[in-house]
C-alpha cells in the first residue's frame, strides 16, 4: 500500500435507522457516493459513527452480525468501489458472545478490527456485550491509527501515546447531554498524545429517550479544530492531516520524552 505524508479524511455525522441494517447501508451508500462525487481530492479515509448499521441497541441477539456478514461485505465493497479505507462499528456475534466492533476496512478488501474495552456500564452494555482485551493499531498508507470506540474516551491510559500511532480514531453514539464531556476529552487525547484525533458521533434520537448532537470533529495536535459541523446537523466534515508537520511538531516540543513507563494489564 502506498505511503502518503498527508492523508485525507472525512467523517460523516448522521442520522441512524433503529435496528435496521438495510436501511441504514442504503443511507450510507447514497451519502458516500454524494460526498465522493463531490470531492474533488480522492479521499483516503471515511469514518462512520458507532453502532452505525442498528444505533446503540443492547439487543444484539435481534441483529448483530457475522465476521464476515452483510454488512462486512458492504464496506468492502465501497471501500474497493472508491479506493479509500472505511471505518465504523457494528455488533459482531462470535462464538463468546456479542462484541461492539470498530471495523477498518482498506481497499483490498482487508478487514482489521478493534472491540470495545470499555462497555458503557450506564446503559448496561456490559451485560450484552464482552469486553475486548486488546489495544489495536493499524497501519494504513504510512499512518499508524488507534482504533477506539465511544466510551474509550474516558479512560487516557488505554489511549497513551507509546510513540506507536499517529492518529486516534474515537467513533460513538455520545448523549447531547454530556456534548461537553465529549470535546473536552476529545481535545485533551489530542494535545496529551500529540496526535491527530478524528470524532464521529451520529445525531437523531433513539427508541431509549437519548438524543444525539454530533459534535463529530476532527482535530490536530494541539487540540484545534481542522474541521466541524453545528450540533445536530447532518453533514460532512472534511480535513487534510499532514505527517511532516505532526513529526516537526513531536521534534520541537518532544513531551513525549518525560512520559511516565506503565504497563497495561487486562
Amino acid at each position: 500500500m502506498t505511503e502518503s505524508s498527508t492523508l485525507h479524511v472525512a467523517v460523516l455525522q448522521s442520522s441512524l435507522h433503529w435496528q435496521h441494517a438495510a436501511a441504514n447501508r442504503a443511507q450510507f451508500s447514497q451519502q458516500i457516493a454524494e460526498l465522493v462525487q463531490s470531492t474533488a481530492a480522492p479521499l483516503d479515509l471515511l469514518v462512520l459513527p458507532e453502532m452505525f448499521n442498528s444505533g446503540f441497541s443492547m439487543q444484539p441477539e435481534r441483529f448483530a452480525e457475522d465476521a464476515s456478514g452483510d454488512t462486512v461485505q458492504w464496506l468492502q465493497a465501497h471501500a474497493k468501489q472508491y479506493q479509500l479505507a472505511l471505518a465504523g462499528s457494528i455488533a459482531i456475534r462470535t462464538a463468546q458472545g456479542f462484541v461492539n466492533r470498530l471495523l477498518f476496512v482498506t481497499p483490498d478488501g482487508t478487514v482489521q478490527h478493534y472491540d470495545k474495552r470499555h462497555l458503557f456500564r450506564m446503559g448496561d452494555e456490559h451485560q450484552h456485550y464482552q469486553a475486548g482485551q486488546e489495544r489495536v493499531i493499524v497501519q494504513y498508507r504510512g499512518w499508524r491509527v488507534l482504533l477506539q470506540i465511544c466510551y474509550d474516551l474516558r479512560f487516557p491510559v488505554f489511549a497513551r501515546n507509546r510513540n506507536d500511532y499517529d492518529l486516534a480514531l474515537y467513533v460513538a453514539n455520545w448523549p447531547a447531554p454530556r456534548a461537553r464531556i465529549w470535546s473536552t476529552l476529545l481535545s485533551a487525547r489530542a494535545i496529551e498524545n500529540q496526535a491527530y484525533v478524528i470524532g464521529c458521533n451520529r445525531v437523531g434520537d433513539d427508541p431509549n429517550g437519548l438524543q444525539y448532537s454530533g459534535d463529530s470533529v476532527v482535530l490536530d495536535v494541539v487540540g484545534a479544530p481542522l474541521a466541524s459541523l453545528p450540533a445536530h446537523s447532518v453533514g460532512v466534515l472534511s480535513a487534510t492531516l499532514d505527517k511532516q508537520a505532526l513529526d516537526e511538531f513531536r521534534r520541537s516540543f518532544p513531551a513525549a520524552l518525560d512520559a511516565d513507563d506503565f504497563t497495561l494489564g487486562h
